[in-house]
C-alpha cells in the first residue's frame, strides 16, 4: 500500500515512510492510495466477530502487506486489550464508551497502535526515534503512556499552559523515563505550529529522527476507525439507517469514521458536534474556512482553531463541498449548554457525561430533531472523572475517580516551561535528546 501527501498525490511513499515522516516534505497529510470496500461476508459476519477480529481485518485492508501478518496480529492485540461498549442512554440514544482504556481516553486506542508500528520500525532499521506530540489534553496522556520505557523511542510532549486538566496534565507529566513534557506559554495552535516546524526543518529532522503521534500521523488514524465498525457490529435493531455524532476538534476521529464508511461501513450521516471553536460548522454553513486563534473551553480536548485533519475531509470528497455536506451535519455549542446537557442527562437517564460527550450527545439530539427514524450514537471519549471539577459543578453529584487515574494524581508534575517561538524549540530540542 502506498499513501500520498494531501498536498501532492503524485508524492507517494510506504507505510513505513508515511508513519516515520508523520508530514509530508510539502506540509500534506498522508492518506491511503485505496481505500477499499471490505467484502460482503465480513459485514454479514461484523456481531460475530471479536473486536481484535475486526481490528485485524480492517488495519489489513488500510495497510496492505506492508507489515507482517504476525507482527500486525501482535500490535493488534497490544492495542485492543479493552472494550468499546455501545450503553443504551435513552430510547434510540447510544454512548460509545471509548474511555476504558489506560488513560481512560479514546486516544489509547490510537496511541497504543503507533507506540507498536514505530517500535516495529525502530528495531526493522535499527534506529532510535523521537516523537513531538502536541496535546491539547488527551493525546499527550494516551501517547506518553503508551510509549513508556518502549525501547528506541523518546517522546516530548508540548502541551498549552493551563489549558489542559489537572487530570490530564498529570497523566504525562508525572511519568519521567523516555518521556518529557514542555509547558508551552500559548494555546493548543501554537503547540501545533511548533510540532509543524519542527518536522519542516531539515536540520532537526536528520539530526533527531523526528516522527509524530498527533492525527497528523497516518497511524493514529487508522485504529481509530476499528471502533466505528464495533459500534455498529454492537447495534441490536439493525432496520434503521444509523447516525454518529463525533465531538471534533482536531478532527481526526470524524476523519476516522468517513474512512470506516468509505470501507463500507452502514452510518448514513456523521454529525461534526464542536464547542464555540467552530471553524468546521461554520464551513459547512458557508463554504468559506477561516482558521483563527483557538478559545478556551471546558471541553477543552476541542479547543483548536485550525484543525490539521480539515485537508484529509476535503481529499476523502475531492474537495466537492456538496458530496461532503451531504454527509456531515455541523453544530457548535457553547459552555453553558455543555453543562446543562450535563445535568439533564444525568437528571433524566442517570448517566454521566464528560464536557467532550455532552457536546457530542447535543449534535445528535439536534440532528434526530428532523430524523426521527435513525439509530443514534454518540462518543463518549473520556471519563467523566478526567474533568471532576466540572462535571462535579453541573450534575451536583459526586463522580466515582477509577484507581489508575488516582495513581497519577499522586505523581510529582515535572515540566519545562517554554515559549511558543520556534527558535526556542528548536534550541531546546537536541540538548533534551542529548540526555
Amino acid at each position: 500500500m502506498h499513501y500520498y501527501s494531501t498536498n501532492n498525490k503524485q508524492h507517494k511513499v510506504s507505510l513505513g515512510e508515511a508513519v516515520l515522516e508523520g508530514l509530508a516534505p510539502d506540509s500534506g497529510l498522508y492518506m491511503p492510495e485505496s481505500i477499499q470496500r471490505l467484502p460482503k461476508l465480513f459485514f454479514d459476519s461484523l456481531s460475530e466477530k471479536t473486536f481484535q477480529q475486526i481490528g485485524f481485518e480492517v488495519a489489513k485492508n488500510l495497510m496492505g502487506n506492508d507489515i507482517p501478518e504476525e507482527e500486525l496480529t501482535r500490535i493488534i492485540e497490544y492495542t485492543i486489550q479493552f472494550d468499546a461498549p455501545l450503553v443504551e442512554v435513552e430510547n434510540d440514544v447510544y454512548s460509545l464508551e471509548l474511555f476504558h482504556g489506560p488513560t481512560l481516553a479514546f486516544k489509547d486506542f490510537g496511541a497504543r497502535f503507533l507506540s507498536g508500528l514505530l517500535g516495529y520500525f525502530a528495531r526493522l532499521n535499527k534506529k532510535d526515534i523521537t516523537i513531538l506530540v502536541a496535546t491539547s489534553g488527551d493525546t499527550g496522556s494516551a501517547v506518553a503512556n503508551a510509549f513508556l520505557n518502549v525501547v528506541g523511542t523518546r517522546v516530548i510532549v508540548l502541551y498549552p499552559s493551563g489549558k489542559v486538566s489537572e487530570a490530564q496534565e498529570k497523566q504525562f507529566t508525572t511519568l519521567g523515563a523516555n518521556i518529557t513534557s514542555l509547558e508551552v506559554s500559548g494555546t493548543f495552535d501554537d503547540c501545533q505550529r511548533l510540532v509543524k516546524q519542527s518536522f519542516l526543518d531539515v536540520d532537526l529532522k536528520n539530526l533527531l529522527s523526528l516522527t509524530s503521534a498527533n492525527s497528523i500521523n497516518i497511524a493514529r488514524l487508522i485504529p481509530q476507525t476499528f471502533y466505528y465498525f464495533q459500534a455498529c457490529a454492537q447495534v441490536k435493531q439493525k432496520d434503521k439507517p444509523i447516525v454518529i455524532s463525533v465531538p471534533s476538534g482536531n478532527f481526526g476521529n470524524l476523519t476516522a469514521g468517513l474512512m470506516s464508511k468509505r470501507m463500507g461501513l452502514p452510518i448514513e450521516s456523521f454529525v461534526a458536534s464542536t464547542n464555540v471553536n467552530d471553524v468546521v460548522p461554520e464551513f459547512l454553513r458557508t463554504q468559506i474556512f477561516t482558521p483563527r486563534n483557538s478559545k478556551q473551553t471546558i471541553s477543552n480536548a476541542m479547543d483548536v482553531g485550525n484543525p490539521s485533519n480539515f485537508a484529509r475531509l476535503l481529499d476523502l470528497y475531492d474537495n466537492d463541498f456538496q458530496k461532503l455536506s451531504n454527509e456531515i451535519m455541523g453544530c457548535r455549542f457553547s459552555d453553558d449548554a455543555t453543562r446543562a446537557a450535563m445535568r439533564k442527562v444525568f437528571s433524566n437517564f442517570s448517566y454521566t457525561l464528560d464536557p467532550h460527550g455532552a457536546v457530542g450527545y447535543l449534535g445528535l439530539k439536534e440532528f434526530l430533531k428532523d430524523h426521527a427514524n435513525h439509530t443514534g450514537i454518540f462518543l463518549e471519549t473520556a471519563h467523566p472523572a478526567k474533568f471532576i471539577e466540572t462535571v462535579e459543578a453541573a450534575i451536583n453529584h459526586k463522580v466515582e475517580v477509577p484507581a489508575r487515574l488516582e495513581t497519577f494524581m499522586k505523581g510529582e508534575k515535572k515540566s519545562i516551561p517554554v515559549s511558543s517561538n520556534f527558535a526556542e524549540l528548536k534550541k531546546l530540542l537536541p540538548t533534551l535528546i542529548a540526555q
